[in-house]
């Protein structure tokens, strides 16, 4: 089997989700993993698929059928750290936005030779103090001889320097 990787985006509307699906199947796909949101009115998503070998070439050329509805791009799936090789940490983040607070995180987090696998980020109204709230919650993983310590003081010191909270969530 070959796993390809499809980001997808178009504007959103019914049916677009079923209209990947229906290639992918029709294809001898297997839909594996998925990421897929409505933002600001756009559709996005990140769709891991496992296909034959021999069905992989028409299963892209199918794909780019879609185009005019969806741009979809397809890419050729990468192997995966297994589990001994890496440790997994999780943290989550609240703070009033401000320009940056991604870009901070995600540079400490490439200093220290992480690798984001999953980040979830939203804006919301600040109830209470008015203005915004930024948070998220981020997954990383992090090569056997990373020090987790490390990686969670550098996070601190970034939260006092921005003025958030960040919060760990779990470590492995």
């Amino acid at each position: 089997m070959t796993t390809l990787v499809l980001t997808i985006v178009g504007d959103d509307r019914a049916g677009l989700v079923s209209a990947v699906a229906d290639i992918v199947d029709t294809h001898g796909g297997n839909w594996e993993n998925s990421e897929l949101a409505e933002l600001a009115g756009a559709f996005a998503g990140i769709v891991e698929v496992s296909v034959s070998a021999d069905r992989a070439d028409a299963l892209r050329a199918a794909l780019e059928g879609l185009s005019g509805t969806l741009t979809v791009t397809v890419h050729a799936g990468g192997a995966a750290v297994t589990a001994s090789e890496a440790r997994t940490v999780t943290f989550d983040v609240v703070g009033n936005d401000r320009a940056g607070i991604v870009r901070e995180l995600s540079s400490a987090l490439s200093a220290h030779g992480a690798s984001i696998e999953r980040m979830s980020t939203q804006t919301t109204d600040a109830a209470m103090a008015g203005g915004r709230l930024f948070e998220a919650s981020l997954t990383a993983t992090l090569a056997a001889d990373v020090a987790v310590d490390d990686l969670v003081a550098q996070l601190e010191r970034l939260a006092t320097e921005i003025q958030v909270d960040v919060t760990l969530a779990g470590d492995a």
